[in-house]
């Protein structure tokens, strides 16, 4: 099943201190809405079947934003939406809203949480948009982001005592959260799987992980290409038939790290896309991963 995280644009109306996205593109790089258009186009004739839009706060271009959504639904593709809820103010607005993107065809929103969130966005607002999304049948989720400390057990208790319907989310420590201290936070060990769903930034370069794919910088071993210069099929088929990709998804991160030699120890402290940017962004581990991914390391057991 092909799905793909869409960043239609950078542009966000906050400023978040654990943002993963800041500092990867200039704040209003945007694709235009013909050229996005046409990229879901070919995405559907690609067999993409999902495609959730992300990176910026997609409600900034609300009226592209139902365009969007519109085609997809033209197209048979399931949508969803990644939103902060900052335009959810009151009820009677967020159910307006909510409806109109209803109407056009969205399946799901995925709604932003966090302590870092909260310092721009009342907490009122994700109550909104959550029981705006009850109201008009639209499915919904909280993604609460988390450190896992005590300071975030209160923001947790509001979720709780709402009755929503969330899931934790570990922080991931790129763009500006990479400065913040990581406390000692440790794990069983498990193999950690990743699915690895890709994301097509604004200028078109598609990546091989949504998550924090862009950020590694010395070797860009998660970017796929530009779609200036590739197809959609061409990009996609890149990522599902890459090696080492296909034993990060099949084997998981941890038992790589094992296979690289790294102690247990070591191992059941990084948090998440850090074992990652620790395996694959240095040139040395690369390279040598990468010859095994079709020989040695499938035969790796721990």
């Amino acid at each position: 099943m092909r799905t793909i995280a869409f960043g239609y644009s950078t542009r966000c109306n906050i400023r978040c201190g654990h943002c993963v996205a800041a500092g990867e593109f200039p704040a209003t790089q945007k694709m235009e809405l013909a050229k996005a258009k046409e990229i879901i186009r070919d995405m559907a004739a690609a067999g993409v079947t999902g495609v959730s839009f992300t990176a910026g706060e997609p409600f900034i271009y609300f009226d592209d934003l139902l365009e969007l959504v519109s085609l997809c639904r033209e197209l048979n593709i399931y949508t969803r939406i990644v939103t902060n809820s900052s335009w959810a103010k009151t009820p009677e607005k967020t159910t307006v809203l909510l409806d109109m993107l209803k109407q056009c065809g969205l399946s799901q929103l995925r709604l932003s949480y966090s302590r870092w969130h909260q310092e721009n966005v009342p907490r009122r607002n994700v109550l909104n948009a959550a029981r705006g999304c009850l109201e008009t049948g639209i499915a919904y989720f909280i993604s609460f982001v988390t450190d896992f400390s005590e300071e975030d057990d209160v923001y947790e208790k509001f979720l709780r005592d709402a009755g929503l319907r969330f899931f934790p989310e570990p922080v991931i420590y790129a763009g500006r959260a990479d400065s913040f201290g990581r406390k000692a936070l440790f794990t069983d060990y498990q193999e950690n799987r990743c699915a690895m769903n890709p994301y097509l930034a604004p200028d078109l370069s598609m990546y091989a992980c949504c998550d924090a794919g862009s950020h590694f910088n010395t070797t860009n071993v998660f970017l796929l290409g530009n779609l200036k210069d590739h197809s959609i099929e061409q990009l996609f088929t890149k990522s599902e038939t890459q090696p080492l990709y296909n034993c990060i998804r099949t084997m998981g991160i941890t038992t790589i790290a094992s296979f690289a030699g790294l102690n247990s120890r070591e191992i059941v402290t990084y948090r998440k896309c850090e074992l990652c940017k620790k395996l694959f962004d240095s040139a040395e581990m690369l390279k040598i991963l990468q010859e095994a991914a079709e020989t040695a390391l499938q035969k790796w057991a721990r």
